[in-house]
């Protein structure tokens, strides 16, 4: 597995703002939230004892940031050493290593459902387990959408005209809602602690 800085920041590298969680050496030893500045990473238990309440703090991201600024957050050591030591199999006792980011919260995704995935749901809906129904369904939905979907900006006001006009037709559903409506679809992945391993 590559564990460079290359290979896992974002494009952007530390443009962001990027916290996670480590396990930290020392006595007593432990996990404990972080962040990247300048390739340095730095404790952040100053704030927030776990991820899940440094992520219940209100102004989160400006607590942080004046934190770094006021040198208040222990560094506690650069990216490369404890990205080089956080492969389970190569770790060295005394050297902090990465931990998966959540801990005490759930895990959650947001998104929009993929075309194909959400109009099969549709059309499996209307249908109701009548296979010549759904075909007459598919090519409805398809002469009425064709490849707009594909291009078609969640929320935007082209959307809502398309929602209306699958409104007129019948054709609406909740899944179309998830995938072309303002509002992310929210749902869990996971328990809370179950990335704590």
């Amino acid at each position: 597995m590559d564990l460079s800085a290359d290979f896992i920041l974002p494009d952007d590298k530390t443009s962001g703002l990027l916290i996670g969680r480590a396990w930290l050496p020392g006595t007593p030893a432990g996990p404990s939230p972080v962040v990247l500045a300048d390739d340095v990473v730095h404790d952040l238990s100053a704030l927030a004892p776990t991820v899940s309440a440094l992520l219940d703090l209100e102004e989160t991201t400006e607590r942080i940031r004046a934190a770094l600024r006021g040198g208040k957050l222990t560094a506690i050591g650069e990216l490369e050493a404890i990205l080089s030591n956080s492969a389970w199999d190569a770790r060295r006792e005394g050297i902090a290593y990465f931990l998966a980011p959540c801990d005490l919260q759930a895990l959650r995704a947001s998104g929009v459902t993929f075309v194909d995935s959400m109009l099969e749901r549709v059309i499996e809906e209307q249908a109701q387990g009548d296979p010549a129904q759904a075909e007459a369904i598919r090519e409805s939905l398809a002469a009425e959408i064709g490849t707009q979907l594909a291009n078609l900006k969640p929320g935007s006001p082209e959307a809502a005209k398309l929602k209306e006009r699958l409104i007129e037709r019948g054709q609406w559903s909740q899944y179309l809602e998830v995938g072309i409506g303002p509002d992310a679809e929210i749902f869990t992945k996971s328990q809370p602690m179950s990335a704590v391993g």
